[in-house]
């Protein structure tokens, strides 16, 4: 009995790791969702390299470190994400905790751990089939950088150059001096190379040149096969892969932080995109980030419910042409104001509310491809409530997100979404068909929802007989289990 069982089992098991293995492959870096991390404020694991910490300090390091985020990421592969995006791990200035005070760009930050222990993460990043991408601060050095007591390293830095994130009033590089820009590319190189790291968030990257990017990008990417270089805000689209999004953010903000706002704005963001950049599925979208405040602090602050909020910010950014950029700590709703405030420690134990919709959405889209790759049509908008189809190849879903205060019907064409269509709810169990020539999708106010399009049918007989063949094997199964038993008992 045992071997047919097995023999009924091998083909199932066979499909599942084939149609795995198929997926793993043609994963591409549109096809990623990101959590971002502030290490020192992630998870501490290991109490060792806690050098002067101080939990109640947030201008200094509190004990995030890697072997912290080794132990966190089966809690990140379960939300979903495909790809960590790490602060910068190189050895900081006194309190450089965010890392963006470099003082040594070949050694890791104490406080994070070594160079050995970085690696693991990456190698136990990469069997769990999650990518990592660093902070890399090219930009500005740290007050005490061993190159300012260098008089041959003059020509290197100015201490009157241009703020930016996090690197107000210290040293910053000239990129148009040759040996600068031949060491910050060798270096970017030897991190890939030494710790098989798959791509840099470029931070500040509005401060070097069009011609540096363009060397760095095609230096730097002869290290590792599709290397992943994706800037903090826009640039150039041809210099580098992608950049993070602040209109997106700006007006996401704007749209979701309230009821009753139109997601019009936030719509012709992505059509514009759709026609100046040359690939509009990477641009990094993100209703938050290091660099801002936290979006559930501006919930608060307009005395908005951050679970409900939060819930239609996150299914358009999953829904929308972009990759999803997630800050940690968003999951959880966690608070903060400007930098500082907005590293906060990330905390464990909290309400999986968010958390549970996060994963669902993660898993939708992940398993349908046209909100990864599909095109972007608004076909429904009115008094708070759009509604968007999607679609990419055969495949279409249709996302609607009501921000009004009220319950908002939309009424769309047949031709629209197509005839003999239904619309199957991917966020609940609701199944919406045509009336006569009509749709009428009926959203309760605040509320979110993807749909996927099928064929209407009517009764599913074939998947109910399936199911009775599955229950009468089973049953019948039992029944010589038992049977079998007893003819044993007698011969005993």
């Amino acid at each position: 009995m045992s071997r047919k069982i097995l023999m009924w089992l091998i083909p199932f098991l066979l499909f599942s790791s084939q149609t795995k293995a198929v997926e793993e492959e043609a994963r591409n870096w549109q096809d990623e969702i990101i959590y971002s991390i502030t290490i020192d404020r992630f998870y501490n694991g290991d109490v060792t390299n806690d050098h002067n910490v101080s939990i109640q300090n947030p201008l200094t390091y509190q004990g995030g470190d890697f072997k912290g985020i080794i132990e966190k990421l089966d809690y990140i592969k379960d939300l979903g994400f495909t790809t960590i995006s790490l602060s910068p791990i190189i050895d900081n200035e006194t309190d450089g905790y965010h890392g963006y005070w470099p003082q040594d760009f070949y050694e890791t930050e104490e406080h994070f751990g070594t160079i050995e222990e970085f690696k693991q993460l990456v190698q136990a990043a990469h069997e769990k089939n999650i990518k990592v991408i660093v902070d890399l601060p090219i930009t500005h050095i740290a007050t005490t950088h061993e190159w300012l007591a260098d008089p041959e390293k003059a020509d290197w830095y100015t201490e009157a150059g241009e703020d930016g994130v996090l690197v107000t009033d210290i040293p910053q590089l000239l990129h148009e001096t040759p040996e600068v820009e031949q060491y910050l590319i060798e270096m970017a190189k030897w991190w890939v190379s030494e710790t098989d790291i798959d791509g840099y968030r470029l931070v500040n990257a509005h401060i070097p040149s069009v011609a540096f990017w363009e060397r760095f990008s095609a230096e730097v990417k002869k290290s590792k096969e599709d290397l992943f270089l994706i800037s903090d805000r826009m640039v150039n689209d041809d210099l580098l892969d992608a950049s993070g999004d602040y209109s997106f953010y700006e007006e996401a903000s704007s749209t979701f932080r309230e009821v009753d706002q139109s997601l019009d704005e936030l719509y012709q963001i992505s059509k514009q995109h759709q026609t100046t950049l040359e690939n509009p599925f990477v641009i990094g979208n993100f209703i938050d980030n290091d660099q801002t405040v936290r979006f559930t602090r501006e919930l608060i602050e307009k005395r908005q419910n951050p679970e409900t909020r939060l819930k239609l910010a996150l299914t358009y950014l999953y829904g929308a042409p972009g990759i999803p950029m997630i800050y940690y700590g968003t999951e959880i709703a966690l608070d903060g104001g400007q930098v500082p405030d907005n590293h906060r420690m990330m905390a464990f134990r909290a309400d999986k509310v968010i958390v549970d919709y996060m994963t669902k959405l993660a898993e939708i889209r992940k398993h349908h491809s046209s909100l990864r790759h599909g095109d972007f049509e608004l076909i429904f908008n009115q008094k708070g409530m759009a509604v968007f189809k999607r679609t990419f190849e055969e495949e279409s879903t249709i996302i609607a997100i009501n921000n009004a205060s009220e319950t908002i019907t939309a009424d769309i064409p047949v031709e629209v979404i197509g005839e003999n269509q239904e619309l199957r709810a991917l966020l609940s169990d609701e199944i919406v068909r045509a009336n006569e020539d009509r749709y009428l999708l009926v959203m309760d106010r605040e509320t979110a929802n993807i749909f996927m399009l099928h064929e209407q049918t009517g009764i599913n007989w074939m998947f109910i007989i399936g199911m009775v063949g599955v229950w009468s094997a089973f049953g019948i199964f039992i029944y010589l289990v038992k049977r079998k038993s007893k003819s044993a008992g007698k011969d005993e």
